[in-house]
Parts: C-alpha cells; sequence; structure tokens
C-alpha cells in the first residue's frame, strides 16, 4: 500500500512544465517597479502602526502627522504590561484563553471544514450541488446578520459563558469549506481516487493519506484564516460574562479605551496584536497565492 500511496504522490505532485516568458528586460523592471510601489502602499498602515507605538504622547498628537519617530520609547509598552499587571485577572489567564481558543479552534475549523469539502469536491449525492450554492450563498451574509438568531442557538444548548461559545459560532464559516473544496477540485484528478478505492482503501483514508497531503497549501492558507478570526475575535464576548474566560482582545481593547492619556498604550496594543497572526503568516506564505490561484479568489 505504501508504494502505491508513492506512486499516487508522484501523480499529484508532479512539477509542471517551464514556460519562458517572452517579455523584454524594461517590461520585466517596469511590472518589479509597479509592484514595489503596490506593496509599499500596502504596508504604509502597518508601519504606520508600528512607529505610533513607539512615540511619545506628544508626537502622537503632532499635527501634522508624521511617518517617522524622533524619540523612540517603549513607554507606551511599558504602560500596557503595568495596567494588566493591575486587573482583576492575571494577564497570563488572557493569554491563555486566546491561545487555547485561536488553536483548538483553528484545529477544529480546519478538520471540520476538510471533512465537508471532500464529499462535495469528488462525491455525487443527491442535493450535491444546493448544499454547493449554500456554502456560496452563506458568504454574502456578515456575522451582524446571524448575531441574534446565533446567540438564542447558543443560549437554548447552553454554551453561554463557556469557551465552546466562542468557538461554535466561527465553525458555522463557509470559506473553509469554499476553498478547500476548490483546491480539491482542481489539484486532484478523479483517476486517483478511482484507483485507491479499487486497491482497496476506504474513504477515510483517501481523505488523510491522498487528499490532505495533497493539499496542503489550502489548508495551510486555512489555518491563517482561522487563527486571525479566532485570535482577534472580540464580537464574540456576548456570550461571555465571567472575566476568567475572556480573551485577549478583549482586556487589550479595555486598556486602550481610557481616553487621551492612552493613546500610547492603544497604539501598543494594536501592534502586540498584530504580531501572532503576522508570525503565522510569515511561515506559511507560500502556500497562500497557490490557494488563492486554485479558489479562484482575489
Amino acid at each position: 500500500m505504501n508504494l502505491i500511496n508513492s506512486g499516487y504522490k508522484r501523480l499529484i505532485f508532479r512539477r509542471p512544465k517551464q514556460v519562458r516568458l517572452s517579455r523584454s528586460r524594461y517590461g520585466t523592471i517596469g511590472i518589479f517597479v509597479f509592484l514595489m510601489l503596490v506593496s509599499a502602499f500596502m504596508i504604509l498602515p502597518i508601519f504606520y502602526s508600528v512607529v505610533q507605538a513607539f512615540k511619545p504622547i506628544d508626537e502622537i498628537f503632532a499635527y501634522p502627522p508624521k511617518f517617522f519617530v524622533k524619540n523612540p520609547s517603549l513607554d507606551n509598552f511599558t504602560q500596557v504590561f503595568e495596567l494588566a499587571d493591575n486587573l482583576w485577572v492575571p494577564f497570563t489567564r488572557y493569554l491563555f484563553n486566546s491561545l487555547f481558543i485561536s488553536t483548538f479552534g483553528t484545529a477544529l475549523y480546519v478538520f471540520i471544514s476538510s471533512l465537508a469539502a471532500y464529499p462535495l469536491a469528488k462525491v455525487r449525492f443527491p442535493g450535491h450541488v444546493i448544499f454547493s450554492q449554500l456554502i456560496v450563498w452563506t458568504l454574502l451574509f456578515r456575522a451582524e446578520v446571524t448575531a441574534i438568531p446565533q446567540y438564542i442557538v447558543i443560549s437554548k444548548l447552553g454554551f453561554l459563558n463557556t469557551y465552546v461559545a466562542v468557538i461554535i459560532p466561527a465553525l458555522a464559516g463557509t470559506l473553509g469549506v469554499f476553498l478547500m473544496k476548490q483546491f480539491i477540485i482542481s489539484a486532484i484528478p478523479d483517476e486517483i481516487l478511482e484507483a485507491a478505492r479499487i486497491d482497496g482503501a476506504r474513504e477515510f483514508g483517501i481523505l488523510f493519506r491522498i487528499v490532505m497531503p495533497a493539499v496542503k497549501p489550502a489548508w495551510l492558507t486555512l489555518i491563517i484564516f482561522a487563527f486571525q478570526i479566532f485570535w482577534n475575535e472580540n464580537g464574540a464576548q456576548q456570550y461571555i460574562f465571567s472575566e476568567n474566560l475572556k480573551q485577549l482582545p478583549t482586556v487589550l481593547s479595555t486598556i486602550a479605551s481610557g481616553g487621551i492619556a492612552r493613546a500610547g498604550a492603544g497604539s501598543a496594543v494594536s501592534v502586540l496584536l498584530m504580531i501572532p497572526p503576522i508570525l503565522i503568516f510569515i511561515l506559511s506564505q507560500s502556500s497562500v497565492m497557490q490557494t488563492m490561484s486554485h479558489s479562484g479568489l482575489k
């Protein structure tokens, strides 16, 4: 069976033929300059947020605003941690809540999305087209539209004031199913799956031994999206009343909302919340473009 699986993987991971582009040197330079300008425009908000975090209070409110800091200082970050130490609940508890919910929720989201995407992509069952269309239609609705029904369901199930109340609503998102479905359709030939079934492989074995390794870029991209959703989750706090269960963005937002005196702390909070999603993106950035090209998203 291992020999057969290795044959499947060779068929799936065949390198495409390299195509030589008939483009002049000046055209390449022009495209490079254009992409550099677009990249600089896109990175400008992140750069400005980082600069603001190191500005003293007088430079933050200087007019006109400056994109560089004259007297960099760590006082804003120091103020954040000093305020966090004076909270009723230890800062490490908020950090644990965010890490646990983000890690466990991301893993569960990827697992459920993969289980749902595989039959939609490769199995023709009654109602297949309807379910596929429903997934696309649900992408049109914002979270605010379903907030009240979600609260009623969570309350009736008795999940209020638990970690489950934060994780379950996010699992209902269909973006992960859509991404995995589109990638499986384009990356996995039906002949490979039929050959595996003839050799006696079951559907779960096909999914986890053939399909999932072949669509690694898709679920790595999904990890980025899911982790960002769970880590920055602040709207689900209507389900959480206990201070011991609240997440890090909630307490940091509370610290930052102290008026003008905490404007520097608010800038530091923004930088602290950006660090984990950026690190995860850097570790798996090579998979994002490949996934988007297969899924059709822009």
